[in-house]
């Protein structure tokens, strides 16, 4: 007889509400769902035994429904500039890739929010992947603690693999892990979440969380982005813009705008100045980053004199403007390489 596999249920992504819940469907006091969101999160446990200020029989319950969801890198590289790139296992036989930046003191952990990609940009090689799952809460918060530089991470971007505004239910309960007190206690002024632009997701966003966001531009003309970015028909980057114009930026809460520059396509005085009037009025910053090539593309990275004569067009507009350096390319995990179709390899590096 064939054997039956049970699958559990992941604690790892549940809220402190969702906890309470569940203990109480056990007819267990509500202040064991804190004790339980203390291990996880606070204590970082991987087994529901190490959870010792619950009886043996609550984790004898427990265990027969559930099991913590903590789960380690299935392997890791290491860039020669010592960015890290991790692969992490999912459920139903896939994987994402975590990367792990240093600098400087700093430590930033860009992650993933879904297995692929559906929004098709072309640049980018996740979405040569193709849309294959979105991660549960769970599954993202796992990738802030089963890294080894968990306890040295000092901010996180969610610029992974995934269109984190795609994902959007489970991206708000994972950020709403992070930054509670009952959860990692972070500081949302310590999380950026990166965008395309899908409007309606863009305004929830920024309604429901505290955390700065980074808006992907990559052209600042309507026809020319759609070639780049085919979200741009369903959402038009005025649009999007307009809607953020709507909030403040002036204080502590940032917004963004990332730029890749291709050689000759969008690197040109003509777009410097369209992409100014643009932005012009609205407390931000552009991030210029260099275009990683990617196979069987036609695009190609602009020469460092034009990445600096497109900055300082902008800076005498006006507009805040850095050029963001390129970390773990030799690993494939700098800014638009990330993608698991090829897990094998990194299984076998």
């Amino acid at each position: 007889m064939e054997k039956i596999t049970t699958i559990h249920e992941y604690l790892l992504g549940k809220t402190h509400a969702e906890l309470i819940g569940l203990v109480k469907d056990f007819g267990w006091p509500a202040f064991t769902g804190g004790q339980i969101a203390d291990w996880l999160y606070k204590k970082h446990v991987t087994d529901i035994d190490e959870m010792t200020n619950l009886s043996k029989a609550m984790r004898a319950q427990l265990c027969k429904r559930f099991e913590t969801g903590g789960v380690a890198p299935a392997a890791e590289q290491t860039s020669k500039d010592g960015t890290r790139k991790y692969l992490f296992p999912i459920r139903g036989g896939r994987s994402v890739e975590t990367v792990v930046i240093p600098d400087a003191g700093r430590a930033t952990l860009c992650v993933s929010s879904q297995v692929g990609c559906r929004m098709g940009c072309r640049f980018c090689m996740t979405a040569r992947q193709g849309f294959r799952a979105n991660l549960p809460a769970g599954e993202i918060i796992n990738q802030f603690r089963s890294v080894r530089e968990r306890d040295a991470l000092t901010n996180a971007v969610f610029m992974g693999m995934g269109e984190p505004m795609d994902n959007l239910d489970e991206l708000l309960k994972s950020l709403q892990i992070l930054t509670s007190p009952w959860g990692f206690a972070w500081s949302p002024r310590r999380i950026t979440v990166s965008t395309i632009g899908i409007e309606p997701a863009v305004k929830r966003f920024l309604e429901e969380s505290e955390c700065h966001l980074a808006v992907s531009v990559h052209n600042p003309f309507d026809d020319e982005r759609q070639e780049l970015m085919p979200i741009q028909k369903a959402y038009p980057l005025q649009s999007v813009i307009d809607l953020l114009r709507q909030y403040d930026f002036s204080g502590q809460r940032r917004v963004s705008f990332e730029y890749i520059l291709f050689n000759r396509r969008n690197d040109t005085p003509r777009h410097a100045q369209a992409l100014a009037a643009l932005l012009q009025g609205l407390e931000c910053r552009v991030n210029l980053i260099r275009f990683h090539p990617i196979p069987d593309s036609a695009l190609r990275p602009s020469p460092d004199g034009a990445v600096e004569r497109f900055k300082n067009l902008l800076l005498r507009q006006g507009v805040m403007t850095t050029v963001r350096a390129s970390r773990g390319q030799d690993i494939m995990a700098a800014c638009g390489l990330l993608s698991t179709a090829c897990a094998g390899q990194l299984l076998s590096s």
